[in-house]
């Protein structure tokens, strides 16, 4: 079969045309209307974000997207319960896609009890309601995608409040050149034979096992990791440079293929400091050296905001065709429908 047969077969709810029209949600989210005046001229000590799976992503790419601009602590929370130091000073983003994820509804009230400043990103659903009983602002946005198919209304959502807030510069010129990009890769990925067909094509039979570098391409592997889980129906492992080089590097002095069937992918950029490029060619000649195949993915645009979109897009779209490939849907998640019913 050609790749249009396994994505017919296998897509029944083409998730194949919500990849090539991401960049509409960039441009929706961008031009959205909503109202944080109430937050602006206000002395924050720190964000947090608070939520899970696709609707937290965004705000692991955000620290690294804003790792210069930023001028407060940022954190990531995906638990049922804020971090001890939050007050009146924090800034909450209460972000949940449906707006019924169960950890992020504690937190939401657990915010309000603390008496957090907040504004909320989601569809609608219990989020909405306690943010129009409490008069929090809400950036309401598109409803009917998964939330890992939504990264492009929530993480420029979230980008456009920072910048409304005046917590950060202003992005016009980038968001702009973002679009036009992931409008140029949906064409070109949408393609038979592609890039992205010829690496997904490369990783079938394989777990996949992915470095990336801390603070500045670590939400990209991550995300990798997570699209392997939830598009592609398979195992995936991820850690980052320095760190792995203190630990994890050892176990690839034993490495034996019919053990642990896997390619090493490195994440690449240009913008690496010296030691930490040789970190990456370090430890892919030893992985390489004990028969491991190591996988290089490194974005060819010119700024560095451009070649984490570049390398995030591409991933979801080697996540999808590993998906149609082995015959799963990549829109179901059995499993997750399963916990979260018995969680009831």
């Amino acid at each position: 079969m050609n790749i249009s047969e396994y994505v017919k077969k296998y897509d029944p709810e083409n998730q194949f045309n919500v990849l090539i029209k991401t960049y509409e949600q960039i441009e929706f989210a961008w031009n959205n209307k909503f109202d944080l005046s109430s937050l602006k001229n206000k002395k924050f000590n720190s964000v947090i974000v608070s939520g899970l799976g696709g609707s937290a992503i965004s705000a692991d790419l955000m620290q690294n997207y804003l790792r210069s601009e930023i001028k407060i602590p940022f954190i990531v929370n995906r638990n049922y319960f804020l971090p001890s130091f939050a007050d009146e000073n924090t800034l909450v983003v209460v972000s949940s896609y449906s707006g019924n994820t169960e950890e992020t509804v504690e937190v939401f009230n657990s915010a309000l009890s603390k008496k957090c400043k907040m504004f909320c990103i989601t569809t609608g659903g219990k989020v909405e309601k306690i943010a129009l009983q409490n008069n929090i602002p809400i950036i309401k946005v598109l409803p009917g995608f998964q939330p890992r198919y939504s990264l492009g209304l929530s993480f420029f959502s979230l980008l456009k409040a920072l910048q409304d807030i005046e917590l950060i510069p202003n992005q016009n010129n980038i968001v702009n050149q973002i679009v036009e990009l992931w409008k140029k890769k949906g064409i070109e990925y949408s393609q038979e034979n592609n890039n992205a067909i010829k690496l997904a094509e490369e990783l079938l039979g394989f777990i996949p096992t992915i470095y990336s570098a801390a603070d500045l391409t670590s939400a990209v592997g991550y995300r990798f990791k997570c699209q392997f889980n939830e598009n592609s129906k398979l195992h995936a492992f991820h850690n980052v440079i320095p760190e792995l080089n203190h630990n994890e590097i050892i176990g690839w002095e034993s490495f034996e293929e019919k053990q642990f069937h896997t390619k090493l992918i490195t994440i690449w950029d240009d913008d690496y400091p010296t030691q930490i490029k040789k970190r990456f060619e370090i430890t892919s000649e030893l992985a390489s050296k004990n028969g491991a195949e190591v996988i290089k993915l490194q974005s060819k645009e010119k700024e560095y905001k451009l070649r984490l979109m570049d390398l995030i897009y591409l991933e979801d779209w080697i996540t999808y065709y590993t998906a149609v490939l082995r015959g799963f849907d990549p829109t179901e998640i059995e499993n997750i429908n399963i916990l979260k019913q018995r969680l009831g």
